[in-house]
Protein backbone atom coordinates (compact mmCIF):
# COMPACT_ATOMS: atom_id res chain seq x y z
CA UNK A 1 0.00 0.00 0.00
CA UNK A 2 1.65 3.51 -1.01
CA UNK A 3 2.47 5.93 1.77
CA UNK A 4 -0.43 8.60 2.49
CA UNK A 5 0.77 12.38 1.62
CA UNK A 6 1.48 14.38 4.34
CA UNK A 7 -1.73 16.16 6.05
CA UNK A 8 -2.90 19.22 4.48
CA UNK A 9 -3.40 22.15 6.91
CA UNK A 10 -7.41 22.05 6.11
CA UNK A 11 -6.91 18.37 7.12
CA UNK A 12 -5.03 18.88 10.45
CA UNK A 13 -7.66 21.37 10.93
CA UNK A 14 -11.06 19.14 10.59
CA UNK A 15 -9.34 16.64 12.46
CA UNK A 16 -8.88 18.60 15.36
CA UNK A 17 -12.07 20.56 15.19
CA UNK A 18 -14.06 17.06 15.71
CA UNK A 19 -11.88 15.76 18.49
CA UNK A 20 -12.01 19.20 20.48
CA UNK A 21 -15.97 18.19 20.16
CA UNK A 22 -15.91 14.60 21.80
CA UNK A 23 -13.15 16.01 24.34
CA UNK A 24 -15.46 18.69 25.16
CA UNK A 25 -18.30 16.73 25.56
CA UNK A 26 -16.21 13.71 27.48
CA UNK A 27 -14.63 16.67 30.06
CA UNK A 28 -19.07 18.07 30.14
CA UNK A 29 -19.89 14.70 31.20
CA UNK A 30 -22.23 14.64 27.89
CA UNK A 31 -23.23 11.57 25.73
CA UNK A 32 -22.07 11.73 22.46
CA UNK A 33 -21.98 9.58 19.25
CA UNK A 34 -17.79 8.84 18.73
CA UNK A 35 -18.60 6.49 15.72
CA UNK A 36 -20.70 9.35 13.96
CA UNK A 37 -18.19 12.05 14.44
CA UNK A 38 -15.55 9.51 12.87
CA UNK A 39 -17.90 8.58 9.63
CA UNK A 40 -18.63 12.86 9.59
CA UNK A 41 -14.64 13.15 9.78
CA UNK A 42 -13.87 10.41 7.27
CA UNK A 43 -16.39 12.03 4.72
CA UNK A 44 -14.72 15.05 4.97
CA UNK A 45 -11.03 13.11 4.29
CA UNK A 46 -11.38 11.01 1.20
CA UNK A 47 -7.44 10.60 1.11
CA UNK A 48 -7.17 8.81 4.41
CA UNK A 49 -7.88 5.27 5.69
CA UNK A 50 -9.24 4.80 9.14
CA UNK A 51 -6.35 3.80 10.41
CA UNK A 52 -4.59 6.98 10.04
CA UNK A 53 -7.31 9.41 11.31
CA UNK A 54 -7.39 6.70 14.18
CA UNK A 55 -3.23 7.37 14.52
CA UNK A 56 -3.69 11.07 14.33
CA UNK A 57 -6.21 10.96 17.25
CA UNK A 58 -3.98 9.33 19.01
CA UNK A 59 -1.08 11.80 18.18
CA UNK A 60 -3.67 14.97 19.64
CA UNK A 61 -3.94 13.23 22.77
CA UNK A 62 -0.09 12.76 23.01
CA UNK A 63 -0.04 16.37 22.63
CA UNK A 64 -2.45 17.21 25.38
CA UNK A 65 -0.96 15.04 27.58
CA UNK A 66 2.74 16.81 27.15
CA UNK A 67 0.47 19.61 27.65
CA UNK A 68 -1.10 18.30 30.88
CA UNK A 69 -4.71 18.42 29.60
CA UNK A 70 -6.68 15.50 29.39
CA UNK A 71 -7.45 13.99 26.65
CA UNK A 72 -10.24 11.89 24.89
CA UNK A 73 -10.55 8.31 26.30
CA UNK A 74 -9.60 5.24 24.08
CA UNK A 75 -7.39 7.48 22.02
CA UNK A 76 -4.07 6.37 23.75
CA UNK A 77 -1.01 8.55 23.20
CA UNK A 78 1.26 8.47 20.43
CA UNK A 79 4.01 10.49 20.30
CA UNK A 80 6.26 11.23 17.19
CA UNK A 81 4.01 13.97 16.61
CA UNK A 82 4.42 16.81 13.61
CA UNK A 83 5.23 20.78 14.28
CA UNK A 84 2.06 21.24 11.96
CA UNK A 85 -0.09 19.15 14.88
CA UNK A 86 0.72 20.78 17.18
CA UNK A 87 0.25 24.08 15.99
CA UNK A 88 -2.82 23.37 14.86
CA UNK A 89 -3.60 21.90 18.51
CA UNK A 90 -2.81 25.16 20.20
CA UNK A 91 -4.57 27.38 17.77
CA UNK A 92 -8.09 25.50 17.78
CA UNK A 93 -8.36 23.42 21.04
CA UNK A 94 -6.35 25.06 23.71
CA UNK A 95 -7.01 28.60 23.02
CA UNK A 96 -10.82 27.47 22.94
CA UNK A 97 -12.57 29.15 25.67
CA UNK A 98 -14.95 26.18 25.47
CA UNK A 99 -11.95 23.46 26.11
CA UNK A 100 -10.96 25.84 28.86
CA UNK A 101 -13.80 25.88 30.87
CA UNK A 102 -15.17 22.41 30.39
CA UNK A 103 -11.37 21.60 31.64
CA UNK A 104 -11.94 23.93 34.53
CA UNK A 105 -14.98 22.25 35.86
CA UNK A 106 -14.11 19.39 35.42
CA UNK A 107 -10.59 19.53 37.66
CA UNK A 108 -12.46 20.95 40.03
CA UNK A 109 -16.12 18.67 40.34
CA UNK A 110 -16.75 17.42 43.69
CA UNK A 111 -16.11 13.48 44.07
CA UNK A 112 -17.80 11.61 47.18
CA UNK A 113 -16.91 8.65 48.94
CA UNK A 114 -17.23 5.40 47.02
CA UNK A 115 -16.61 1.87 45.92
CA UNK A 116 -17.19 -0.79 43.56
CA UNK A 117 -19.31 -4.24 44.78
CA UNK A 118 -16.18 -6.16 43.72
CA UNK A 119 -12.51 -4.77 43.44
CA UNK A 120 -11.93 -7.59 40.81
CA UNK A 121 -9.81 -6.71 37.75
CA UNK A 122 -9.08 -2.63 39.54
CA UNK A 123 -4.98 -3.63 39.28
CA UNK A 124 -3.59 -3.13 36.04
CA UNK A 125 0.04 -3.31 35.13
CA UNK A 126 1.75 0.41 35.17
CA UNK A 127 1.78 2.47 31.58
CA UNK A 128 5.05 1.52 29.71
CA UNK A 129 5.65 5.33 28.59
CA UNK A 130 7.14 8.15 29.25
CA UNK A 131 6.62 11.80 27.83
CA UNK A 132 7.86 12.80 25.00
CA UNK A 133 7.27 16.76 24.74
CA UNK A 134 8.13 18.01 21.00
CA UNK A 135 10.47 20.84 21.16
CA UNK A 136 10.82 21.62 17.64
CA UNK A 137 11.20 25.20 16.25
CA UNK A 138 7.81 26.84 16.36
CA UNK A 139 5.66 24.25 17.62
CA UNK A 140 6.43 24.06 21.69
CA UNK A 141 3.53 23.81 23.41
CA UNK A 142 2.92 25.12 26.85
CA UNK A 143 1.96 22.90 29.92
CA UNK A 144 -1.65 24.10 31.25
CA UNK A 145 -2.38 23.79 34.91
CA UNK A 146 -5.45 21.38 34.56
CA UNK A 147 -3.46 18.42 36.36
CA UNK A 148 -2.60 20.88 38.78
CA UNK A 149 -6.09 22.03 39.27
CA UNK A 150 -7.34 18.75 39.82
CA UNK A 151 -4.45 17.70 42.25
CA UNK A 152 -6.09 20.24 44.64
CA UNK A 153 -9.05 18.81 44.25
CA UNK A 154 -9.80 18.07 48.21
CA UNK A 155 -12.89 16.21 47.38
CA UNK A 156 -11.49 14.06 45.15
CA UNK A 157 -8.10 12.89 47.08
CA UNK A 158 -10.20 11.98 49.82
CA UNK A 159 -12.71 9.94 47.89
CA UNK A 160 -9.68 8.00 46.35
CA UNK A 161 -8.00 7.67 49.71
CA UNK A 162 -11.18 6.20 50.60
CA UNK A 163 -11.28 4.20 47.96
CA UNK A 164 -7.92 2.61 48.62
CA UNK A 165 -9.02 2.07 52.41
CA UNK A 166 -11.79 -0.28 51.06
CA UNK A 167 -9.85 -2.28 48.93
CA UNK A 168 -7.19 -2.61 51.39
CA UNK A 169 -9.57 -4.17 53.92
CA UNK A 170 -11.36 -6.51 51.60
CA UNK A 171 -8.11 -7.22 50.00
CA UNK A 172 -6.82 -8.30 53.81
CA UNK A 173 -10.10 -10.21 54.49
CA UNK A 174 -9.84 -12.44 51.27
CA UNK A 175 -6.77 -13.58 52.75
CA UNK A 176 -8.30 -14.23 56.48
CA UNK A 177 -6.36 -11.53 57.42
CA UNK A 178 -9.90 -9.83 59.72
CA UNK A 179 -7.56 -8.25 62.19
CA UNK A 180 -4.98 -6.67 59.87
CA UNK A 181 -8.10 -5.80 58.06
CA UNK A 182 -9.62 -3.92 61.02
CA UNK A 183 -6.15 -1.98 62.04
CA UNK A 184 -6.15 -0.17 58.50
CA UNK A 185 -5.36 3.26 59.21
CA UNK A 186 -6.23 6.23 57.01
CA UNK A 187 -3.33 8.43 58.43
CA UNK A 188 -4.13 11.20 56.14
CA UNK A 189 -6.99 11.76 58.20
CA UNK A 190 -6.09 10.70 62.22
CA UNK A 191 -2.08 12.44 61.54
CA UNK A 192 -2.26 15.41 58.47
CA UNK A 193 -0.50 15.07 55.68
CA UNK A 194 3.40 15.42 56.97
CA UNK A 195 3.39 11.47 57.31
CA UNK A 196 4.60 11.06 53.71
CA UNK A 197 1.87 8.73 52.61
CA UNK A 198 -2.06 8.30 53.45
CA UNK A 199 -2.67 4.77 54.41
CA UNK A 200 -1.19 2.46 56.70
CA UNK A 201 -1.89 -0.88 55.40
CA UNK A 202 -0.39 -4.58 55.68
CA UNK A 203 1.13 -7.11 53.28
CA UNK A 204 -0.18 -11.32 54.07
CA UNK A 205 2.34 -11.47 56.68
CA UNK A 206 2.26 -9.13 58.92
CA UNK A 207 4.79 -5.85 57.14
CA UNK A 208 3.41 -2.30 57.27
CA UNK A 209 2.48 -1.23 53.96
CA UNK A 210 2.59 2.72 53.95
CA UNK A 211 0.26 3.91 50.75
CA UNK A 212 0.73 7.37 49.04
CA UNK A 213 -2.91 7.38 46.88
CA UNK A 214 -2.75 9.55 43.30
CA UNK A 215 -6.27 10.06 42.19
CA UNK A 216 -7.15 11.34 38.85
CA UNK A 217 -10.80 11.50 37.06
CA UNK A 218 -8.76 11.61 33.60
CA UNK A 219 -6.66 9.05 32.02
CA UNK A 220 -3.46 6.30 33.28
CA UNK A 221 -0.61 8.43 31.32
CA UNK A 222 -1.57 11.54 32.96
CA UNK A 223 0.72 12.67 34.98
CA UNK A 224 0.91 13.77 38.86
CA UNK A 225 2.51 15.58 41.41
CA UNK A 226 4.52 14.24 44.21
CA UNK A 227 6.40 15.92 47.46
CA UNK A 228 9.73 15.99 48.33
CA UNK A 229 8.61 14.83 51.34
CA UNK A 230 6.84 11.55 49.70
CA UNK A 231 10.04 11.02 48.00
CA UNK A 232 12.09 11.26 50.67
CA UNK A 233 9.82 8.65 52.60
CA UNK A 234 9.86 6.30 49.89
CA UNK A 235 13.92 5.85 49.64
CA UNK A 236 14.24 5.78 53.43
CA UNK A 237 11.26 3.26 53.88
CA UNK A 238 10.98 1.35 50.50
CA UNK A 239 10.53 -1.78 51.96
CA UNK A 240 7.31 -0.81 52.90
CA UNK A 241 6.37 2.22 50.36
CA UNK A 242 3.56 1.49 48.08
CA UNK A 243 1.83 4.69 45.80
CA UNK A 244 -1.54 3.21 44.27
CA UNK A 245 -2.46 5.66 41.44
CA UNK A 246 -5.76 5.76 40.64
CA UNK A 247 -7.52 6.70 37.40
CA UNK A 248 -10.94 7.18 35.64
CA UNK A 249 -11.66 7.59 38.64
CA UNK A 250 -15.65 8.59 38.03
CA UNK A 251 -16.81 5.86 35.33
CA UNK A 252 -14.86 3.10 35.63
CA UNK A 253 -11.69 3.18 38.40
CA UNK A 254 -8.72 1.50 38.04
CA UNK A 255 -5.40 1.26 39.53
CA UNK A 256 -1.82 0.66 39.10
CA UNK A 257 1.31 0.51 42.15
CA UNK A 258 4.69 0.91 42.41
CA UNK A 259 6.54 0.11 45.41
CA UNK A 260 9.57 1.22 46.94
CA UNK A 261 12.11 4.21 46.05
CA UNK A 262 9.97 6.19 43.93
CA UNK A 263 12.76 8.20 42.79
CA UNK A 264 13.88 4.94 40.80
CA UNK A 265 10.46 4.32 39.01
CA UNK A 266 9.33 7.69 37.95
CA UNK A 267 9.87 10.64 35.72
CA UNK A 268 10.23 14.02 38.00
CA UNK A 269 10.96 17.09 36.35
CA UNK A 270 10.75 20.35 39.01
CA UNK A 271 7.28 22.07 39.16
CA UNK A 272 8.10 25.15 40.80
CA UNK A 273 10.86 26.40 43.58
CA UNK A 274 10.36 27.84 46.52
CA UNK A 275 12.12 31.45 46.22
CA UNK A 276 13.62 34.67 48.24
CA UNK A 277 15.09 37.99 46.90
CA UNK A 278 18.89 37.41 47.42
CA UNK A 279 20.45 40.63 49.04
CA UNK A 280 22.60 42.57 46.55
CA UNK A 281 25.50 44.65 47.29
Amino acid sequence: MPREDAWSAEEIAAIVDTYHQMLVAELGQQRYNKTALNRQLAERLPKRSRSSIEFKHCNISAILRDADCPYVAGYKPRSNYQASLVDCVEQRLLRSDQFNRAAQQAADLPAIESSPETFNNIIVEPPNTSPQVQESPGSYIAKRDYLAREARNRDLGHAGECFVMAYERQRLMALGENKLAGAVEHVAATQGDGAGFDIRSFSDDGSERWIEVKTTAFAMESAFFISPNELRCSREHAAQYHLYRLFNFRKQPHMFCLTGDLNKKLWLEPDSYRAGVKYIV
